[in-house]
């Protein structure tokens, strides 16, 4: 019996991992995609609005969040860029903050 105790504590433990994994790299993007913005926007505190982007993101599931907050602020400061293209900038910076955290 200890064999499939031991592998399912195994999966678990995998599982766990890969989620841990997951929000760091999910968190990571937020951030590339913060400091992108905030360089078109010409923020002062790059930084400080980054974290805004970050915290954005637990207010609900999914990327939506992010998305709506990211787009309005720069709609807000007049740079026009479509859905489909913040989109492709979040899958960007998610390959770039898996490939950061793989090499960290």
């Amino acid at each position: 019996m200890s064999g499939i105790s031991d592998r399912e504590k195994a999966f678990e433990n995998k599982f766990a991992h890969d989620q841990e994994l997951r929000f760091k790299a999910e968190a990571r993007r937020n951030k590339l995609l913060g400091l992108w913005a905030a360089g078109l926007l010409g923020k002062a505190d790059a930084d400080a609005y980054a974290k805004e982007v970050v915290a954005a993101d637990f207010e609900e599931a999914g990327d939506e969040d992010v998305i709506r907050k990211v787009k309005a602020d720069l709609t807000a400061g007049g740079v026009s860029i479509t859905d489909e293209e913040l989109r492709g900038k979040m899958v960007e910076f998610l390959g770039q903050a898996i490939d950061q955290i793989q090499n960290a």
